[in-house]
């Protein structure tokens, strides 16, 4: 036997060793009390070296009673439900006594992991007990820490880290179905409306939801609580406290909770400041404090994956879904042209923040939602552009406008196209499906080759021609034809004006402006016959009765007579007539005068001699070439005027 120990034990070290191994033998076994008492008689009776191995069980049992008995205290003493801890100060202010605490959960853990499972045993009701105790406490310490650290969102940084780019509408100065609302031009309305567009966020922005030195207690806490089991009770308290924040966030960026009913009966103009807002909101919700919010849940909870995932989704749910609604409601309302840009940019901002949004939600519900939006934002864009397109079509304002000048109906389209051109990505893809009924054969004359432009071209192009078709059966509201034609001229060039010095040109190419400055020729050309032809009838020779040297005076008279009259009856209509664009009304002066002027001096230099000797001669020789030529500078200025004296000399 003597030697048999010798071999295994090989002295002090050796007997060390084998009631070491005897230890872990039956603390792995983690027997009962009674089946632990038969183990030490039998390992007893094997090895004389074992005898004493029941009291050193039985000595670190003790030990282990007595740190127990320590952490409990510890616990007890900071029991939610007791005076002590009624009346603490807050556990981020005092450190030690934190440290203290999470020592005395850990230990007990740890003993816990090494005890007797039975339901018999006092020892591990204790320790459940005490657990259970910590637990309560950690979740309020969880909750205040939450609470207490919260840093409020500033609004005032965020809004300064969004870019802008502001775009305007033209004004209505006539009258216009009420389809169309007035909109100001920069160049004409200093106080008009102007549409932000394409707010975008700082992609270097980042703020801190949480102070940060809070973080690391808040997970020292939660990986106790999920150590412990307590896992959902950590998720509850942290979502809870969040979303409330996050909700507070959304009511300082502007966005309230409203019904879908509610939303859709807001009227116009409130409606937009709240568009605006949801669009900043998207953006800044997105990617300032969900994405700020899936870093705290991945710091905080970092043990564990899928809790991360169920924190952050429980946390962002309320916030997401109440974005989503708001945009919903927008997306299902009545459709109006006056919406359709806010809606846009709606489309536009949800689209932008989308894959940020698949990537952090891993509920599939709320990643479907937001699709779900996307897709009715896009459906509700077309069919407002297509309302719009509507709109222009069966605009019927009888009221023809009284100077001849820009009609309201082309000011709102053009400025209402230009800004769609800084849409056309967009557009594209929601109109790449769109049908073509709407062209003809005939629509490549039209200065376009329809298989070489993009959806929106296409749409802008028809929309545009559907714009002169409406004009040219209000143009037909004048019964004078050389104020239509003045009205066509000033309506087409500014169409042209609007293409030519926007991104509209690139779309439509220089073709179809060429086309339209053409049309703008012809329509000269017979404003110059309409106006002028009886005027300048008057200087010709027929009817006269005879030469230069022997006319008939009277003859002479009544012609001289008669062109006083129709230049007078022009002269004071036509300085009423408004040519807003200076270049046209300067061409239209020189082409009047080069007609003209030239024919008056003739007939003048052929007959004027045989009435300028004679009585009244003034009466019917009342204007130089000179005196009419400084005439013609008054047509088109939108002022009427009357010519009162017989005579102005030229100077």
């Amino acid at each position: 036997m003597t030697t048999t120990t010798t071999s295994i034990g090989g002295g002090a070290a050796g007997e060390d060793r084998v009631l070491a191994t005897a230890q872990q033998i039956v603390k792995r076994l983690n027997p009962s009390k009674e089946v632990r008492e038969d183990m030490l008689l039998i390992l007893q009776s094997f090895d004389n070296r074992l005898s004493n191995i029941g009291d050193l069980i039985n000595g670190e049992d003790a030990r282990t009673e007595d740190r127990f008995e320590v952490a409990e205290k510890v616990i007890h003493r900071w029991d939610s439900n007791s005076e002590a801890s009624r009346h603490s100060i807050p556990w981020e202010d005092s450190p030690d006594e934190a440290a203290e605490y999470l020592s005395a959960v850990d230990e007990i853990l740890n003993l816990m992991d090494g005890l007797s499972i039975q339901s018999s045993n006092e020892f591990v009701d204790r320790a459940e007990n005490a657990v259970q105790l910590a637990m309560s406490r950690l979740e309020d310490e969880f909750r205040h820490i939450l609470i207490r650290n919260t840093v409020p969102l500033d609004a005032e940084r965020l809004y300064g880290s969004i870019r802008r780019v502001s775009l305007s509408f033209a004004s209505n100065d006539g009258e216009i179905d009420d389809e169309f609302e007035s909109f100001g031009e920069d160049d004409r309305d200093a106080t008009g409306r102007f549409h932000e567009r394409g707010a975008s966020l700082g992609d270097d922005l980042c703020v801190d939801l949480i102070n940060p030195d809070a973080v690391v207690e808040l997970k020292e806490i939660a990986d106790r609580m999920i150590r412990s089991g307590y896992e959902k009770e950590c998720v509850q308290v942290y979502s809870t406290v969040r979303r409330d924040a996050l909700d507070e966030s959304l009511v300082i960026l502007g966005v309230e909770k409203l019904s879908i009913e509610e939303v859709q009966k807001i009227e116009w103009k409130i409606l937009d400041e709240k568009m605006k807002k949801w669009i900043q909101a998207v953006k800044i919700g997105v990617r300032v404090l969900l994405t700020g919010e899936r870093k705290l849940c991945d710091q905080i909870f970092s043990g564990s994956e899928e809790t991360k995932d169920i924190c952050f989704n429980e946390t962002a749910k309320g916030c997401v879904m109440q974005l989503l609604n708001f945009g919903e409601a927008v997306a299902i309302g009545k459709r109006s042209p006056e919406k359709l840009f806010r809606i846009l940019d709606m489309y536009d901002a949800l689209d932008d923040v989308l894959p940020d949004l698949e990537i952090m939600v891993t509920d599939e519900f709320g990643v479907g939602e937001a699709r779900g939006v996307l897709g009715a934002l896009g459906d509700a864009a077309r069919g407002t552009f297509c309302e719009f397109e509507n709109a222009v079509q069966n605009e019927a304002s009888r009221k023809p406008m009284l100077s001849g000048e820009i009609h309201p109906l082309a000011r709102y389209v053009m400025n209402y196209v230009r800004l769609l051109v800084d849409y056309s990505k967009t557009l594209n893809f929601l109109l790449e499906d769109a049908d073509d009924d709407g062209f003809t054969n005939d629509d490549a004359e039209n200065g376009l080759e329809l298989e070489n432009v993009s959806p929106i071209a296409r749409r802008l192009l028809l929309l545009i021609t559907t714009l002169e078709s409406n004009l040219d059966e209000k143009s037909k509201l004048y019964e004078d034809g050389a104020m239509r034609y003045i009205f066509l001229m000033n309506n087409i060039l500014y169409i042209v004006q609007k293409v030519k010095d926007s991104d509209l040109g690139r779309l439509l190419g220089d073709r179809w402006v060429r086309k339209r400055r053409g049309q703008v020729r012809q329509y000269a050309t017979s404003y110059l016959r309409a106006s002028w032809s009886k005027t300048l009838s008057c200087l010709k020779d027929e009817g006269i009765g005879g030469s230069s040297s022997n006319a008939s005076k009277v003859a002479l008279k009544e012609r001289f007579k008669s062109f006083n009259a129709c230049f007078e009856d022009i002269y004071r209509i036509q300085t009423a007539w408004k040519v807003p664009d200076s270049q046209l009304r300067e061409e239209l002066r020189i082409s009047i005068s080069e007609k003209v002027i030239p024919a008056y001096r003739s007939f003048m230099g052929r007959f004027g001699s045989q009435l300028e000797g004679g009585r009244h001669a003034g009466k019917y020789i009342k204007y130089t070439p000179d005196d009419l030529e400084n005439y013609l500078l008054d047509l088109f200025e939108g002022t009427p005027c009357v010519l009162h004296h017989l005579r102005r000399k030229s100077t």
